[in-house]
């Protein structure tokens, strides 16, 4: 990465922004894939590792396989952001683009097994992140910067596409290879990684402005800092805690909540004395900044913890019911998931030309009601649902998320001064998946809540039903409610993970019964219901918040559209594009 020199568009010609593109179209899809890979593949891993992630001493090691990539990522796109501002976004990209695969290779060669094993695959996930926080930090400024204003839509709706396309593609691919070698979930990215960051290396530069200035140390410690308290916090608030169901009233969780938001408060006071700042405040005077970032954060709030509830709910209860074993369970939650992909694959590319047309405004702020409505319909729908009317509301429900992600990235990008793209794609990510791990929490306290409320009697009078003894119901129903939804989260059959060897001492057709497809699924569809609506109920009101947000913006709407021909042209080389394909994104403004 010696290329140092900063590019005008004129120079680097019509085809760069396509190159541009794909590239970080790439990028996104195997940053995400491998962001949810590990959710379906969990079982296989720590089956090979040799360790039990429903024993209390490694539910530690649950948690960081499943949170520790969304962390380091929602901590670090802001840093990385800005340093690609300083020293070039296509560069800061290639590198994360290498420390992406090279982690990759780390994490499939992974041969040994025990605390080992578990301590090193999270290590290498927190460096994966790093990688990923690399890519997601600078591929919207560089997408920004090549294309032209009225072109950006469509670009950062490609680019959102792969992104949210990838969290779900991931699912599907994880419970195909997991099964086969788990290693395999990891080896998959390698080769893609290595053409990426050959590719990237060769054929990316840098087109924006870049201002070199002295890295503000205090704000990125003080921010790395509180903002890993807080997620910190959150993560273990999801564990239960004395005789409470959940973490919150724990010192250790308090101590991280209350200390990270000191510390984080401190940090925005240092970025209003420092001359550099990691954060630059002085973006939120730009309206459309700022309510575009109020929306994104309240979107990502209702949506985040959405992909853990609908598994445990297609895992722990509806596919148990029509016929599927539970160790099938993670690959087809994959697989009937997939109407809500086509949805946002449907909308979002869509979308984003519309909102080069039409302005962005009204689309996204149409995509979050249309969103908080199919949250309404999934509580009203019974919890053995009729599949086709669940497919239904998924697709819906990604065609809400399509129309929204698009225009509201467009808008808050173009809304940004070119000198501060990088920083400003960093924060809106960190926004965006500082949410995702919020949400997970919310939705995981908001579905323990409902639970805890009436499972364990359900529980207690649905096993002494069958023979199980008394004192044996009471200590299975009396364990916390965390532990049936990762047993039912992880594809494990949690009657036999909960009761273990006391099955032994049933009648065989009474173990039999308690361990099949059914008495599990009916014993928690109540309980579970409760909690559902409390959860759904939360995204509708975050995501009616983020529509009004969305509706506060400023559209900025280009008048300088290029035509289909001359763009067309332009690509071929028989002309020099139009009046825009001439001008550096870095002057454009």
């Amino acid at each position: 990465m010696a290329e140092r020199r900063t590019y005008s568009i004129a120079e680097l010609g019509p085809r760069y922004k396509w190159i541009a593109l794909s590239n970080t179209t790439l990028g996104m899809l195997i940053a995400t894939i491998n962001s949810s890979i590990v959710l379906i593949a969990l079982p296989d891993i720590f089956k090979g590792i040799g360790i039990n992630p429903l024993e209390p001493a490694n539910t530690s090691y649950l948690l960081w396989m499943i949170m520790g990539f969304l962390v380091v990522t929602a901590v670090l796109v802001v840093s990385f952001g800005r340093l690609g501002d300083m020293y070039g976004r296509a560069r800061m990209y290639n590198l994360g683009f290498a420390v992406f695969t090279v982690s990759s290779i780390m994490l499939a060669v992974t041969w040994f097994g025990g605390d080992a094993a578990a301590l090193w695959l999270i290590g290498w996930r927190i460096v994966q992140g790093v990688g990923g926080a690399f890519l997601m930090a600078n591929s919207s400024a560089i997408l920004t910067d090549a294309f032209p204003a009225n072109q950006r839509g469509l670009a950062l709706g490609m680019n959102g596409v792969a992104a949210i396309a990838g969290s779900f593609l991931g699912l599907v691919v994880g419970g195909v290879l997991a099964p086969v070698d788990w290693n395999l979930i990891f080896l998959v990215s390698v080769p893609f990684g290595v053409i990426g960051t050959i590719w990237a290396y060769l054929k990316l530069h840098d087109t924006g402005i870049r201002k070199h200035a002295r890295m503000d140390w205090w704000g990125n410690i003080t921010f790395a800092v509180g903002l890993i308290s807080v997620l910190v916090g959150i993560t273990y608030g999801i564990q239960p805690y004395g005789s409470s169901q959940t973490g919150w009233a724990s010192p250790m969780v308090l101590s991280c909540l209350i200390g990270g938001v000191a510390v984080l408060v401190a940090f925005v006071i240092i970025e209003t004395k420092v001359d550099n700042p990691l954060f630059r405040l002085s973006l939120f005077k730009i309206r459309s900044f700022t309510w575009g970032n109020v929306a994104n954060l309240t979107a990502s709030l209702g949506r985040g913890g959405l992909q853990f509830i609908l598994i445990i709910w297609l895992q722990g209860i509806w596919l148990p019911q029509h016929g599927y074993t539970f160790e099938q369970t993670p690959l087809w939650a994959g697989i009937y998931m997939l109407p809500m992909t086509i949805g946002f694959l449907l909308a979002a590319p869509t979308s984003g030309i519309l909102a080069d047309r039409i302005g962005s405004r009204m689309l996204a702020s149409s995509g979050l009601f249309i969103t908080a409505v199919t949250f309404l319909l999934l509580i009203i729908l019974p919890v053995n649902f009729d599949y086709w009317a669940f497919a239904a509301i998924l697709l819906i429900n990604g065609i809400g998320m399509g129309m929204f992600s698009s225009p509201n990235r467009a808008e808050v990008m173009n809304s940004l001064p070119a000198d501060s793209r990088g920083s400003g794609a960093g924060m809106m990510t960190t926004f965006q998946n500082a949410a995702m791990v919020l949400s997970i929490g919310f939705f995981f306290s908001l579905i323990i809540s409902g639970l805890s409320s009436s499972l364990p009697s359900t529980m207690h009078d649905g096993l002494i039903a069958h023979g199980v003894s008394d004192a044996a119901a009471t200590q299975v129903a009396n364990l916390p409610a965390v532990a049936v939804l990762f047993a039912a989260f992880l594809g494990y059959n949690p009657i036999q993970q909960l009761l273990g060897g006391q099955l032994s001492s049933l009648p065989p057709d009474q173990a039999s019964f308690l361990t099949g497809r059914s008495f599990f699924p009916n014993l928690i569809s109540g309980p579970f219901q409760s909690g559902l609506a409390v959860a759904f109920g939360f995204a509708i009101a975050v995501c009616l918040i983020g529509a009004v947000a969305s509706l506060l913006t400023k559209d900025a709407r280009p008048k300088d559209r290029e035509s289909v021909g001359e763009e067309l042209a332009a690509v071929a080389g028989e002309s020099g594009g139009g009046p825009s394909e001439l001008v550096s994104p870095a002057v454009e403004r």
